[in-house]
């Protein structure tokens, strides 16, 4: 399986080039040339893989799809440490429950940050260890968060061999719980930049580092975030996992409701639907930075300033640049990288905005690929934790609640309806006592994480000042 640019870029790379790379050359994010397909007869056999095996060989099955330059043995092997009951405390890994008729949640929060991140960052962190080991080389990874990417990269990473994490985020902006899962961590290979500004600012740091190819390469610079494929591709199984948890045969399809903000978790939805796995809907749910809610509204795609990037109650969504949509857009314009560079590279770098509204391939998007959209606010955020609480008996996070709610609008006759759970209520204590004058309860581990030694610089955002500390710390 080889990979190109979305911007259109002529070099080919193979799996483990681009695990290491993050962007490519040309400013551009990896795709594979194509989709691997799965027919009836796989799914059924993916089916029998899940119930008989587990998760872990069901990971290993998508995986091994796409990476090629992996010995089977060994990445089967990375799958099996990755994915265990000890890890994720149960051995369905994703178990789906049903929370109302039609309507179900995918658990993703079983890890040790207690965040969907875990899912992909894990393997990502066992993946990393083996191809630096394999090199005998080392990678500085450059990340920008904006609440749960992180720590699930910092805990993913903590102690391994040959990686050290320089880790951005919006100064002030996270809850009070995150920052502690962060900034407590003492561990010598882990570094916290706090940005006196917002997500997209420390996005902006990381997409500015990784274009100035001199440094990347001096420094070695590699990438956790979304824009990194691997963690993408890892995103690609729970969705097949999910699936057959709420189905019995391959004729039915169900929809996900992905909370979303910088559209990396559903662009994994995007990417299991064009391999073949039977999706009706992929539901965008947004909160008050409804930047991807205009455009599946609209057509017309308009990032927006630090200035008008509200600061919410579902805080790892407050983001109006959201990296990972450029792979959808690829495939909406039919994969042309040049009109793509033109969107993004000319569009949205210099007016900050690209309008497809009068084209084609937008008009016949949502029929083509499924997508919809809905927003969700703080006073629905509420009224939704307590409704799903008082009825149910099941306490659920902000961006959870933004999911349930958007996931309520979107519901069709005889098709389940799977939210994707983003993180476990304890993270956002603040607004779970708002909506139900308690506290969540908090995993023993986590018992006072707020009140531990913290380890974090705060810095201007300032690309070059971003540089200057990597390089001080790699002597």
């Amino acid at each position: 399986m080889l990979y190109l640019s979305t911007r259109g870029h002529a070099d080919r790379k193979r799996f483990c080039d681009i695990l290491l790379e993050g962007l490519a050359p040309d400013g551009g994010l990896y795709l594979p040339e194509h989709y691997p397909q799965i027919d009836d007869a796989r799914l059924t056999q993916l089916r029998e893989v899940y119930a008989q095996q587990g998760y872990a060989a069901l990971a290993f099955e998508i995986l091994s799809l796409y990476i090629d330059d992996i010995p089977a043995a060994d990445l089967k092997q990375l799958c099996a440490k990755t994915y265990t009951r000890e890890v994720y405390g149960t051995d369905a890994i994703v178990p789906v429950r049903q929370l109302e008729d039609g309507l179900l949640i995918e658990a993703l929060s079983n890890g040790p940050t207690l965040a969907f991140k875990d899912m992909a960052m894990q393997l990502l962190g066992n993946l990393f260890e083996y191809e630096l080991a394999r090199r005998g080389e080392e990678l500085n990874i450059l990340g920008a968060t904006s609440g749960d990417t992180g720590s699930a990269a910092e805990y993913a990473m903590r102690g391994k061999k040959g990686v050290r994490v320089f880790m951005t985020s919006p100064y002030g902006r996270m809850s009070p719980f995150q920052q502690a899962q962060m900034f407590s961590l003492q561990d010598a290979n882990i570094h916290n930049i706090a940005i006196e500004g917002v997500f997209d600012d420390c996005q902006d740091i990381v997409k500015a580092v990784s274009n100035d190819h001199a440094f990347k390469a001096k420094y070695k610079i590699g990438t956790v975030n979304s824009i990194n494929w691997a963690r993408l591709l890892a995103q690609v199984v729970y969705y097949f996992a999910g699936y057959i948890q709420a189905t019995q045969s391959n004729s039915q399809k169900v929809s996900f409701t992905v909370p979303s903000g910088n559209f990396g978790n559903i662009c994994a939805g995007h990417v299991a639907r064009q391999m073949g796995l039977p999706i009706a809907q992929l539901v965008v749910a947004t909160n008050e930075n409804d930047v991807l809610d205009e455009f599946f509204r609209t057509g017309v795609y308009q990032v927006r300033g630090a200035a008008n990037t509200y600061e919410t109650s579902s805080p790892s969504m407050d983001i109006s640049k959201a990296s990972n949509f450029e792979r959808f857009v690829f495939d909406l314009v039919g994969r042309d990288g040049a009109r793509l560079k033109s969107l993004f590279a000319d569009g949205v770098a210099h007016k900050g905005q690209f309008d497809l509204s009068a084209d084609p391939a937008f008009k016949d998007a949502g029929a083509r690929y499924g997508f919809v959209s809905g927003k969700s606010t703080h006073a629905d955020r509420l009224a939704t934790i307590k409704d799903t609480y008082e009825r149910f008996g099941d306490m659920i996070d902000t961006h959870t609640a933004d999911g349930v709610k958007v996931a309520r609008e979107h519901l069709q006759p005889g098709v389940p309806m799977i939210v994707l759970e983003t993180a476990l209520p304890i993270k956002f204590a603040a607004t779970i006592e708002e909506a139900l004058g308690r506290e969540p309860d908090r995993p023993a581990k986590f018992n006072g994480i707020e009140n531990l030694p913290k380890r974090v610089v705060v810095m201007p955002a300032d690309a070059q000042k971003v540089k200057d500390f990597i390089a001080d710390h790699c002597k």
